[in-house]
């Protein structure tokens, strides 16, 4: 049996997945694909490989959490399931330790490594998709003030569109944490919306194509100022739609450091991952074809040139 952790990103249609998933659970049966998502995981089964706030009243809590793991991934290999997928994006790290250092998932590599002790060599891949930073850090902010956190001020603002940690100091981490996985990148940009695209590029397998919906947005605007304090919907601005939090400086600054991001990935990641393409495009071959490489226009008059400028 093959196991794929999908470990998040946060704010990349995880909720859209896992709500397809489950729509299309008798598909999946067939095709031998369960799907453990957050509801599995954080009953108590990593229960010891995560970070806990209460106290730990027994001893060796990760072999008893590995312990768990195994007899859960037994059962469904007997069962049938030749590809477990364990979806979860707090796997990557919680969303108040994001917006609270203001950098993108600062505990990923500690997280990640207490993971592996648990699933160790049972997973062939992990993973990771990544979005804008343009996009994520407004969608990320606007979730977080619709449950209470205060709007983050100019300077904090400018701090998250300048930080020095991009996505790829997230997938460093990954791939450190996981040295015997295959790191795979998910652009948000060519697989949201399209879970049945997403489940094949992660199986091989042909996904089913009903049952797409859009679960867990960001709040717009109206949505945000039906939830907030009053103070707090005085301080947002007046407009309707989606909230534009950081300025065109902020905006230009977050959009170049994921070009960089991107780039960094097409080129390699130095060994670390690979970025998954659009199964819907094709890439050209190592040796593409000639036609229209001819000098000039096609109509240009070419023979005899050299010797009427002689003549004359």
């Amino acid at each position: 049996m093959k196991v794929t952790l999908m470990i998040g990103a946060h704010r990349c249609a995880t909720q859209s997945f896992l709500g397809y998933a489950g729509s299309n659970q008798a598909a999946l049966d067939r095709l031998g694909v369960a799907v453990w998502g957050p509801e599995a995981l954080r009953g108590g089964l990593i229960h010891g490989l995560t970070p806990h706030r209460g106290p730990v009243f027994r001893r060796d809590p990760v072999r008893r959490a590995t312990g768990r793991i195994r007899l859960r991934m037994r059962a469904e290999a007997e069962r049938g399931v030749r590809h477990l997928l364990v979806c979860d994006p707090e796997l990557l790290g919680g969303l108040r330790d994001t917006l609270a250092a203001g950098a993108l998932y600062p505990g990923a590599g500690q997280r990640l490594a207490r993971l592996w002790q648990g699933f160790g060599d049972y997973v062939g891949e992990v993973a990771v998709t990544i979005r804008g930073q343009d996009r994520y850090w407004p969608s990320l902010l606007a979730v977080m003030v619709g449950r209470g956190h205060a709007l983050p001020a100019s300077a904090r603002r400018d701090a998250m569109a300048r930080s020095d940690r991009s996505w790829r100091d997230v997938i460093a981490d990954v791939a450190c944490a996981m040295p015997r996985a295959q790191v795979r990148v998910y652009p948000f940009e060519t697989f949201a919306g399209r879970p049945e695209l997403l489940l094949s590029a992660l199986t091989g397998f042909s996904a089913p194509k009903r049952a797409r919906e859009r679960l867990n947005p960001a709040p717009n605007l109206d949505e945000l100022r039906a939830v907030v304090t009053a103070d707090v919907a005085a301080a947002l601005p007046p407009e309707t739609g989606r909230w534009a939090p950081f300025d065109a400086f902020q905006l230009a600054a977050l959009r170049e450091a994921y070009a960089d991001d991107l780039m960094w990935l097409a080129g390699g990641a130095d060994g670390l991952a690979l970025l998954a393409d659009d199964p819907n495009k094709t890439r050209l071959g190592a040796n593409p074809g000639v036609d229209g490489m001819t000098r000039g226009r096609r109509n240009d008059d070419e023979e005899s040139r050299m010797a009427k400028a002689r003549r004359g």
